[in-house]
């Protein structure tokens, strides 16, 4: 009993005739992968189905299973209302995950529902399983949601996933729904980034292989760039067939469109205690700490060392005595940001000097970071290992008249209309135009489009 195999599909509507109206030939490979791999589940005949998808409810701290006996959805949202599902949810084993989430104190339950018709995440593949004769009155399934926890949590609970499955004696089939990335190309509906091919390289590298350690050690800033939205269904499908023997089968991969679109079939065997990919990440993270703090110069430490020392005991640094002299001599604004898995954890700063030095400046900017960026929740003690820093220390901004002045990668940007006033500082991932820099500027601002403003401009000298 337990998970017999597993499968990564796409979730392209287009990929539907009644959707596509014939442009679903140009992703072929897909479709034909797709059901092949719907007609092997229905002859593995499993008990239930398990879909993992990234548009099911999400929450940043939290895995959302959808509760209830039946749940229903159509894709009028894709101008195809008569396509259409009902489903049954496997309601002892959702008890099951959550009681045993809740055991382990781990974030993972039915609370929060605020949508239960199903997701296209989900439809998708329930509309080749129908096409292939699974037999919807017998077979239950669970729908469960990413969450924007780490990718160790991803792969946590996984586990706990298939530990449930083993205790109720289920014949499990996990399919991993998520696309790959969705800036393939310059013409696609969502541009191009040259981070975008090689993610899905990597994806379907790690995949084809089984490499599961590989996929959680994928590189983040090339994750985050290639806007992909599959990756973290793939980490709990990993986490669920850990310590197990698996063999994978690449059945196609196609960016027809702009997005990547990947299916891989996976053998499951016996048990494989090598492949215990969750202690080979957690030694992995903390080589990785160890040679990012030896490479950290003392601008960083310093905000490493006050937010972690107001993260343990909520109390304010005193300035060590062994700083560069230009920390105590220099006044200047700056910013600390956090990042945790190549997302923006927290960035607070000064546009100007608000402490009697530099090195005070840090440690304030640090602690707001951690504890008062109002889009994040405080960081907590089980974070700290997996935060990077980076410190920008601002030179006096100056009044500009045109955005021709202005350029992206060299300057940051404050942006004021009356009280209202909005800065964003140069050279961030993803934003690679003025147009751009501008547009978010004014929207941090409260700043209408298309309302005239004031702009200066600055530099930085950012420190990692």
């Amino acid at each position: 009993m337990g998970i017999l195999g597993a499968a990564v599909v796409p979730h392209p509507p287009i990929i539907l005739p009644e959707i596509g109206n014939g442009e679903e030939e140009k992703i072929s490979a897909t479709k034909t992968a797709y059901e092949e791999v719907a007609r092997r589940i229905v002859d593995l005949n499993p008990d239930t189905i398990i879909i993992t998808t990234p548009h099911s409810i999400m929450y940043a701290d939290y895995f959302h299973i959808s509760p209830g006996e039946v749940a229903s959805g159509n894709m009028q949202q894709f101008r195809a209302r008569q396509v259409a599902f009902k489903i049954n949810y496997d309601v002892d084993l959702v008890k099951q995950i959550s009681l045993d989430a809740m055991t382990e104190k781990f974030p993972a339950g039915t609370l929060g529902e605020r949508n239960p018709e199903l997701d296209h995440g989900t439809m998708i593949p329930l509309y080749f399983l129908e096409k292939a004769g699974l037999d919807f009155k017998r077979v239950k399934f669970l729908r469960i949601g990413l969450s924007g926890l780490s990718r160790a949590i991803h792969y946590k609970f996984g586990q706990i996933i298939n530990a449930a499955t083993e205790k109720l004696g289920r014949r499990i089939f996990f399919l991993a729904s998520g696309d790959l990335s969705h800036k393939l190309k310059a013409d696609g509906p969502y541009g191009y980034v040259e981070e975008a091919p090689l993610f899905d390289f990597e994806v379907m590298k790690n995949l084809s292989a089984a490499d599961f350690f590989g996929l959680l050690t994928m590189d983040n800033t090339i994750c985050s760039r290639a806007a992909e939205c599959g990756h973290r269904s793939f980490q709990i499908m990993a986490g669920a067939l850990d310590r197990r023997d698996v063999t994978a089968e690449k059945l196609s991969y196609e960016g027809t469109f702009g997005v990547g679109y990947g299916v891989v079939w996976f053998n499951i065997g016996g048990e494989n205690p090598a492949r215990d990919f969750d202690r080979q990440y957690a030694e992995y993270k903390e080589e990785e700490l160890i040679k990012r703090k030896a490479t950290e110069d003392d601008y960083v430490k310093l905000a490493r060392y006050s937010l972690e020392t107001f993260v343990k005991t909520k109390k304010v640094v005193a300035v060590p005595d062994d700083l560069p002299e230009e920390l105590f001599t220099t006044r200047a604004g700056a910013f600390v940001s956090l990042h945790k898995d190549g997302n923006l954890r927290g960035c607070i700063g000064t546009t100007q000097a608000s402490q009697e030095n530099l090195a005070e400046e840090i440690i304030h900017n640090a602690i707001s970071a951690c504890s008062r960026d109002p889009r994040f929740d405080p960081v907590t003690v089980d974070e700290l290992e997996d935060i990077e820093y980076s410190v920008d220390v601002l030179s006096p901004a100056e009044r500009v008249f045109s955005v021709s002045d202005l350029d992206v990668k060299r300057y940051g940007i404050i942006v004021a209309n009356g009280t209202r006033q909005g800065l964003l500082l140069p050279d961030l991932e993803g934003v690679d135009t003025v147009q751009e820099q501008l547009a978010i500027a004014k929207r941090k601002a409260g700043i209408r489009s298309e309302e005239k403003v004031l702009l200066w401009r600055f530099k930085v000298i950012r420190h990692k």
